[in-house]
C-alpha cells in the first residue's frame, strides 16, 4: 500500500512504471496520458504510435492490458478492449455502427455516417486511466488492490447516453430531428460558425445581413436545440444570406449585435500553433498547493474504499453546467463519491429541458442522477459563506463557470485554499487561457478554431464541427481524469490540488493522430469514404476499418441486413448492423442487459469500468 506522504512526488504517477498492450488506438492514448502523469516505460516506441504502445491486431482476442507498478502500491490493472468478442464489435468502425455513434452524427447529413477520428477509443483510453487511477486511491485510503475492467462499447454507451435518454423519455423532442446545421458560408467562400445564447442578439445579427423575418425567427429553435439534438434544419433562407456577405461584414455584424463567429481553421495551422504553446501537450495541469495537509477526518475510512466504489467516502460539490462539469461529477460519483450538485433559487432550469421522463428532463437525468442538490445564490454573500462552509468539508470543489467568475466571487482556489487547504480545486473551462482572441468556449466553437471540423470529416468533404457534442462529453471525461490525478497527488503529497482540464485540452486529444500528420506535412485527413456505412435492402452496415476495401467489391444493396452480414462472415470479413433508432439500444443483443431504467423511467447506461 502507498504512503500518503511521498514528499519528492510531482506528478501522480512519479517513480510508478508501465506496461501496455491492446488496439493501438485505445494504448495509445494511454500510454500518452500515463506519461503525462509521470509513470515510466521501458518498452521502445513503436513507428506511427506513442511510447509504450504494443499494437496487436484489430480484432484480436482482448489479452494483455495495462499494469502501473511501483510507488509503494500494489501492482494495479487495467483491460481495455473493444467490446465482448461475442458481440462482433473487433474496432472503431463496428462500435461507432452498435452504439448509435454514428447514428447521432448523421443527423446532421439525414443518415448515418462514421466520424473520421477513433472517437470511442479515445474515450475508452481516458476511461482505463480514470479507472487505473481511482484504484490507487483506493489504494492509498486503505483499500486492497482492485483490477479495472473497461470497453470502447461502454465508451460508445456512455457518449450517446444523453440522446438515447431523450429517445426513451414520456414524450417527443422540443425540436424537429432532420437533416441540416451550420458551418455557414460566407460569399468568399469562409466556412464559419455562429453562437450566441441570446435569441435578441441572434435576431439582430440576422437582421442586420438583411435576412427574412420569418426565417430568423423559425431558425432560432433549432439553433437553440442543436446541442440536444444533433442537428439543426435552419430555413435555407438563413444559408442564402450568409452567402451573400463577405466574411468582413459577417465579422462587423456579429461584434455590433453581440454573437461570436469562427472561421474553421485546417489542421495544419492548429499544428503548427501547438508546436509553437508553451505546455500545450497535456490536457490538463495539475498544481499543488504550498500550504496545508492532508488530515485523517475523511480521506481514510476503514473499508471505505472497498466497501463500495474506491471513491467511497469522499465528497465532490459540482457547480456545473450543460454537460462537462456535470458529467465529470457523474463520473466520480460512479466510482462512489458523494456528489453534493450547486443549484441556483428554485433548481437548475435544465431540469425542465425536454424531452421529460415523469416530469423531469431526460437529458438531466442521464448527467444529474443520483445526485444531492443544494441551492445557493451565488451572487450573495451569505450563501457564498454557505458554499465555503460545504467546500471546508469536501474533497473536491468541481466548476465550470465562465473565465474570472470564480475569482469575482472570491470563491477561485486560492480562496477554497484558506478554508480547506487539502481540497481539489477543479476547472473545468473551454480553452484553459492558452488560446488569444479565443472565441466562446463552448463546443463547436472549440471544433471551428482547432480543426476538429475538419479531423471529423475525410477528404473530399467540406469541413464540418459534428453536431454531436464530441468535446462536452470528452471533456466531461478529462475533467474527471484530472480530478482523479489530482486525489491521487494529495494522497502522496499530503497537499491540496488544483487541477485545469478544457475543451481545448478535448480537442487537442481527440485530434492527435491528425495533428502528427499535419506536423510531419502529410495529408491529416482520412482517405474519401471512410467509415462511410453501406446500405442494405432494411437498413444500413458498417464494415470493419481493415476489411472496408473488400467489402466495398460486394454488392449488398438486394440483401436484408441480415442476409449481407452472412455473406461477408462467409468471406471472412467483418462489419455489423448499424444501430439508426437509438431505442433499439434496449433490446440489442450487442448488449444484453446493458441498459436499463431508472427510478424515473430514463433509460440509463452502465458504468463504464468494472472493478474487482
Amino acid at each position: 500500500m502507498a504512503s500518503p506522504a511521498t514528499t519528492q512526488t510531482v506528478r501522480p504517477l512519479d517513480t510508478l512504471r508501465f506496461d501496455t498492450s491492446g488496439p493501438p488506438q485505445i494504448t495509445s492514448v494511454i500510454a500518452d496520458h500515463l506519461r503525462l502523469l509521470g509513470a515510466r516505460t521501458d518498452r521502445p516506441a513503436q513507428e506511427g504510435a506513442t511510447a509504450g504502445t504494443v499494437a496487436i491486431t484489430d480484432g484480436a482476442p482482448p489479452t494483455g492490458g495495462t499494469t502501473l507498478t511501483g510507488g509503494g502500491f500494489d501492482p494495479a490493472h487495467a483491460t481495455a478492449t473493444w467490446a465482448d468478442p461475442a458481440s462482433g464489435l473487433v474496432d472503431e468502425a463496428t462500435v461507432q455502427a452498435a452504439t448509435g455513434i454514428m447514428a447521432v452524427h448523421g443527423r446532421r447529413d439525414g443518415g448515418p455516417r462514421g466520424l473520421a477520428v477513433d472517437y470511442a477509443a479515445t474515450a475508452t483510453g481516458i476511461l482505463a486511466v480514470q479507472g487505473l487511477l481511482a484504484a490507487l486511491v483506493g489504494q492509498a485510503r486503505g483499500g486492497v488492490a482492485r483490477a479495472v475492467t473497461t470497453g470502447a462499447d461502454r465508451a460508445g454507451l456512455l457518449a450517446v447516453s444523453q440522446y438515447l435518454a431523450a429517445a426513451g423519455a414520456d414524450e417527443g423532442e422540443a425540436a424537429e430531428l432532420a437533416a441540416g446545421g451550420p458551418p455557414f458560408t460566407s460569399a468568399d467562400g469562409v466556412l464559419f460558425e455562429l453562437e450566441t445564447l441570446d435569441p435578441g442578439a441572434w435576431a439582430a445579427f440576422w437582421k442586420a445581413l438583411d435576412a427574412p423575418a420569418d426565417a430568423l425567427r423559425a431558425g432560432w429553435r433549432p439553433f437553440q436545440f442543436r446541442y440536444a439534438t444533433a442537428c439543426a434544419p435552419f430555413p435555407a433562407a438563413l444559408h442564402l444570406t450568409a452567402r451573400s456577405h463577405s466574411w468582413e461584414r459577417i465579422r462587423r455584424a456579429a461584434a455590433a449585435y453581440g454573437t461570436e463567429v469562427c472561421a474553421l481553421r485546417p489542421l495544419a495551422e492548429r499544428a503548427a500553433e501547438r508546436a509553437a504553446e508553451r505546455g500545450g501537450a497535456a490536457p490538463w495541469s495539475l498544481a499543488p498547493s504550498a500550504t496545508g495537509r492532508l488530515t485523517a477526518r475523511s480521506h481514510r475510512l476503514p473499508g471505505a474504499a472497498h466497501s463500495g466504489g474506491p471513491l467511497a467516502g469522499l465528497t465532490v460539490l459540482e457547480a456545473g453546467r450543460r454537460i462537462q462539469a456535470p458529467l465529470a461529477a457523474h463520473l466520480l460519483g460512479s466510482l462512489g463519491a458523494d456528489v453534493i450538485r450547486i443549484e441556483p433559487p428554485g433548481g437548475d432550469p435544465l431540469r425542465g429541458m425536454p424531452p421529460a421522463c415523469s416530469g423531469i428532463s431526460a437529458r438531466w437525468l442521464a448527467l444529474n442522477r443520483g445526485k444531492r442538490a443544494v441551492e445557493i445564490d451565488i451572487k450573495r454573500e451569505g450563501d457564498r459563506r454557505r458554499l465555503r462552509e460545504l467546500a471546508a468539508g469536501a474533497d473536491v470543489f468541481l466548476h465550470n463557470w465562465a473565465p474570472g467568475k470564480a475569482a469575482e466571487l472570491g470563491l477561485d482556489s486560492a480562496d477554497l485554499a484558506r478554508v480547506n487547504p487539502a481540497l481539489v480545486y477543479a476547472y473545468t473551462s473551454g480553452w484553459a487561457d492558452r488560446i488569444e482572441d479565443a472565441p466562446m468556449g463552448t463546443d463547436f466553437m472549440v471544433q471551428a478554431r482547432t480543426g476538429v471540423g475538419e479531423a471529423v470529416r475525410p477528404e473530399g468533404e467540406a469541413p464540418a464541427p459534428s453536431l454531436m457534442t464530441l468535446l462536452d462529453v470528452l471533456g466531461g471525461l478529462l475533467g474527471a481524469e484530472a480530478v482523479l490525478a489530482g486525489l491521487l497527488l494529495r494522497e502522496r503529497t499530503g497537499h491540496g490540488v488544483r487541477v485545469d482540464s478544457s475543451l481545448l485540452g478535448a480537442a487537442d486529444t481527440l485530434s492527435a493522430p491528425a495533428l502528427r500528420r499535419a506536423a510531419r506535412g502529410e495529408n491529416p485527413r482520412r482517405p474519401a469514404g471512410f467509415r462511410l456505412p453501406r446500405a442494405t435492402a432494411d437498413g444500413w452496415l458498417a464494415p470493419a476499418d481493415a476489411d472496408a476495401h473488400a467489402v466495398a467489391a460486394h454488392d449488398l444493396g438486394g440483401l436484408s441486413t441480415a442476409e449481407a452480414l452472412t455473406r461477408l462472415r462467409e468471406h471472412g470479413l467483418a462489419a455489423t448492423a448499424v444501430t439508426t433508432e437509438l431505442s433499439d439500444l434496449h433490446h440489442d443483443p450487442r448488449f444484453t442487459g446493458s441498459i436499463s431504467r431508472d427510478a424515473h423511467g430514463a433509460p440509463a447506461v452502465p458504468d463504464p469500468w468494472s472493478f474487482v
